[in-house]
């Protein structure tokens, strides 16, 4: 690895070099700012070991800067929780899970999908606390319908019956290899199967949770349902059409009804477009709504759906935090009125607030619309909240394919269980 350069390593190697720089001078403190966020549950495991050893190997303090709660529950003594550039309540782990003191510290930590249960709506900040005109806060009561539990009988019913519809998607032996070159003159004579084999069913109306590790081919299979990149082999039918047969031309008039939320809001947006010309942007591509002033009325009613404000309208990306960037790539995916999405990583990089108002704007949006996502993150309590069946994918192959209750509950493969595993269960 010594002669490696940044772009030949996985995002955990990455991450294991910058502690070996921070290392190489024998600190006394160090500051991990959110080393694992971007990092899948068994990486992150692993990277959290790893600065266990060397704290205990050094006798070195550490300050670990996270948003994920369930992260700070593997590897502190301690914990300072912080809002708006104030330190709102310190206490131990144990106490700061089993009783927070205050309403923000509860919300962060009913934020996150619970594993044990599958609930209609996860909680945000706002079911525990509001603010007043002078930045003061004071705690509210929380409402039963935040903590409402799905009966399992009637989710699994639910699920099922989806299932009884044809499919509105269908691959059959997709594959996408990329070749490795040994020489500049040698022909290829090994593959990346990035995608190796991979057959599925989506049905209307469903959401179809895509997990596994970082560079298991989530994302590349995502792409290549789109046609954003051509598969080497097998068919890819999108309401009885075999995309992977079709040119440009021909593929057009479909993609109106394909979108996707990709997983950085920060380079998913042209800095220099605002984002009221962004969303509308898309409309022009396919000749909707007819004027300007049309399209104009169309984007007000899809910021409103994804809640932010008219004003917004003539607003730019550098304007707005992660999560309001990510609402305004909803709305452009909205924008289409498509009947099929795919979600890759899209609440990845976002802190759990944020990300449970997100998961349950989506999640409001296909009761209302009738959406059909294909969820892909490597996040499985994610997956787990947002699916009826969940696909688990390794080293470009499925490992395991059903409901993604059943398969978080009673998983058959190594692999998945492994994954369940590493998942940070707090304290």
């Amino acid at each position: 690895m010594f002669n490696s350069y940044p772009h030949q390593l996985s995002g955990g190697q990455k991450q294991r070099v910058m502690i070996a720089m921070a290392m190489s001078c024998n600190p006394a403190i160090l500051i991990a700012d959110e080393p694992t966020t971007a990092l899948d549950v068994t990486v992150q495991a692993t990277i959290l070991e790893l600065l266990r050893n060397l704290q205990k190997e050094q006798n070195m303090s550490t300050i670990f800067i996270t948003h994920d709660l369930g992260v700070i529950a593997e590897i502190a003594d301690r914990v300072a929780v912080m809002y708006k550039g104030k330190i709102v309540e310190t206490a131990t782990v144990h106490d700061i899970f089993h009783s927070p003191q205050h309403p923000y510290t509860k919300g962060l930590l009913a934020c996150r999908p619970p594993l044990d249960k599958r609930i209609y709506r996860l909680p945000v900040i706002a079911d525990f606390m509001e603010e007043d005109a002078s930045g003061g806060w004071k705690e509210k009561i929380i409402q039963p319908e935040a903590y409402k539990v799905v009966d399992q009988d009637e989710w699994k019913s639910a699920a099922e019956e989806k299932q009884k519809s044809a499919p509105l998607l269908s691959l059959n032996g997709v594959c996408k290899w990329y070749p490795v070159q040994k020489g500049i003159f040698s022909r290829a004579k090994e593959f990346v199967k990035a995608v190796d084999d991979i057959s599925f069913n989506v049905f209307p109306g469903e959401t179809l949770g895509l997990v596994g590790e970082s560079g298991c081919g989530k994302t590349t299979l995502g792409r290549t349902i789109l046609q954003l990149i051509r598969p080497t082999a097998g068919k890819i039918l999108f309401e009885g059409n075999d995309l992977s047969k079709l040119d440009e031309k021909q593929l057009r008039p479909l993609r109106k009804n394909m979108q996707i939320i990709f997983q950085d809001p920060y380079s998913s947006l042209n800095p220099r477009m605002s984002i009221g010309d962004a969303i509308m942007e898309p409309m022009e591509v396919h000749n909707l709504h007819g004027t300007n002033e049309k399209r104009k009325a169309k984007v007000m009613e899809l910021l409103k759906k994804v809640q932010m404000k008219p004003e917004h309208f003539n607003r730019y990306p550098h304007e707005f935090s992660g999560g309001q960037r990510q609402r305004v790539c909803i709305a452009r995916a909205l924008a289409l009125e498509p009947g099929f999405i795919i979600c890759d990583e899209s609440v990845s990089a976002l802190d759990v607030s944020v990300q449970a108002q997100v998961l349950n704007l989506l999640k409001d949006l296909q009761k209302d619309f009738g959406f059909t996502y294909i969820f892909i993150s490597h996040d499985l309590s994610v997956v787990k909240f947002m699916s009826d069946r969940m696909i688990v994918m390794n080293k470009g192959k499925i490992e395991e394919m059903g409901l993604s209750d059943e398969i978080y509950y009673n998983p058959k493969s190594e692999y998945t269980k492994r994954l369940i595993a590493a998942i940070p269960k707090g304290v």
